[in-house]
């Protein structure tokens, strides 16, 4: 049977993690020609299926008294090359498909960045939003009470993802603290005080900058003075504009789960920081800032629309930051009609394969989020090294070390699309690249 069909038959309701699964294989045919033992050796079977998959209930008391329950999970999917490392997501659109899809996809991310680390997902159909502190302190000290059994800094080592920023890893690492009896670095996205690492919450958006600009650089252009399409108004989207703005680039979108922002003029580093405070502080939604800045257009959106209308604005470049399958064929049509030159993900799978498809058919600069969405796991990599260690770097060094990180996993994916015929397709040279590295590991340890 076909690997596709088999993963469809044993999960046929794991939409995500199918798209995630079919994509990787279609990459990887010619690395499995040239190396029979992958194919001797069942890699490919073996590598789709977890190695461990834990779920449990999490109960917790709201502030009127009364108890909720909700479904924690954690998927630990290959540790081939180093423990498991992925981030945890508190949303209510979290379940197995979606966590081991992003699991997947992790382990050939974290393959991609050189460094030591094997992939992982986890988190919970909670929603933080609309939660008090205390109700947010209860739920993650329930959850750790469980995933404490799982975890531990050379096991697994989970980070923040959506619903998942510092205050929750706070109340996270405080009660694994507490029932373990110990201060290990068995968490990343930590506060500064108390082993985390500068640049952390920005690698992400920083990273798919610097990524775009390799890109870019490959083709001897470069951001300055390009407009650029952001979705999303989180963290990665947030520090995509700042890195954006100081590269000479000028980000005219931004959005929520409402709508988005259109702002001709483009956002400057005053604009950021109001949408700084108004996301992270007060908590609000995008909509007010054309309250602020009456230039600006809010468009609401309309989640049963066939296209995303932010996708439909005249940019040089885009970076979708938000979420999964946020760009279709009928969207990705739209930002080449529109001349965008490049598309670098912040997002985790961003784009249907029918919208990848329309990007490399028009020879787009089409970076996957394997690939340019890996400066967060990367410096979550920086901050177990310097837990290690026991020593902080400077942002300086930080930053440092996050860019030429991304240089080489730009270089990384070049080289092997040129290597295997298809020069520039980042896809292949992605998926490439993080398949062979783990395979060759699996190789060397037998069946395990």
């Amino acid at each position: 049977m076909d690997i596709v069909d088999l993963v469809k038959s044993r999960d046929p309701n794991e939409r995500e993690f199918h798209q995630a699964v079919a994509e990787v294989i279609e990459s990887i045919k010619p690395v499995l020609d040239r190396n029979p033992e992958f194919r001797s050796a069942n890699i490919v079977e073996r590598i789709v299926e977890p190695e461990r998959v834990i779920m449990f209930r999490v109960p917790w008391m709201d502030d009127e008294g009364d108890v909720h329950v909700n479904r924690g999970f954690r998927i630990e999917m290959n540790s081939a090359i180093g423990p498991y490392k992925g981030g945890l997501r508190f949303h209510p659109s979290v379940n197995l498909g979606i966590l081991k899809f992003l699991a997947f996809e992790q382990v050939f991310k974290n393959a991609l960045t050189s460094l030591a680390m094997g992939g992982g997902k986890g988190g919970s159909d909670f929603d933080p939003k609309g939660k008090s502190d205390a109700e947010v302190q209860r739920f993650c000290q329930s959850f750790m009470l469980e995933l404490s059994r799982h975890i531990g800094p050379d096991t697994d080592i989970p980070a923040g993802d959506i619903g998942v920023g510092a205050r929750e890893i706070g109340y996270l690492f405080g009660m694994y603290k507490k029932v373990r009896n110990e201060f290990t670095g068995v968490l990343t996205g930590k506060g500064l005080n108390w082993g985390g690492s500068l640049i952390r919450p920005e690698a992400t958006g920083y990273g798919s900058v610097y990524f775009a600009a390799e890109m870019l650089a490959a083709k001897g252009d470069s951001l300055e003075g390009k407009k650029s399409l952001v979705s999303g108004s989180g963290n990665v989207a947030q520090f995509t504009m700042e890195k954006l703005i100081e590269l000479g680039s000028i980000p005219v979108t931004f959005s929520d789960s409402s709508g988005y922002i259109y702002d001709e003029k483009g956002v400057d580093r005053e604009k950021l920081d109001y949408i700084m405070e108004l996301k992270n502080v007060r908590r609000g939604r995008v909509s007010a800032y054309a309250e602020k800045y009456p230039e600006a257009v809010y468009i609401p959106v309309d989640p049963e629309a066939d296209h995303n209308p932010l996708w439909d604005h005249v940019a040089h470049c885009a970076f979708p930051s938000a979420t999964q399958n946020e760009i279709n064929e009928k969207d990705a049509a739209n930002l080449v009609k529109n001349g965008v030159l490049v598309v670098s993900e912040g997002a985790n799978m961003p784009t249907t394969p029918e919208g990848v498809d329309t990007f490399l058919d028009h020879d787009i600069l089409y970076g996957p989020g394997k690939a340019a969405n890996a400066g967060g796991v990367s410096v979550s990599g920086l901050e177990m090294s310097q837990n290690s260690m026991r020593l902080g770097w400077t942002r300086a060094e930080v930053d440092e070390r996050l860019q030429m990180i991304m240089k080489n996993i730009h270089k990384t994916c070049l080289d092997t699309a040129e290597q295997y015929g298809t020069p520039f397709n980042y896809v292949n040279g992605a998926n490439i690249a993080g398949f062979a590295k783990v395979a060759q590991a699996m190789i060397d340890q037998g069946v395990v």
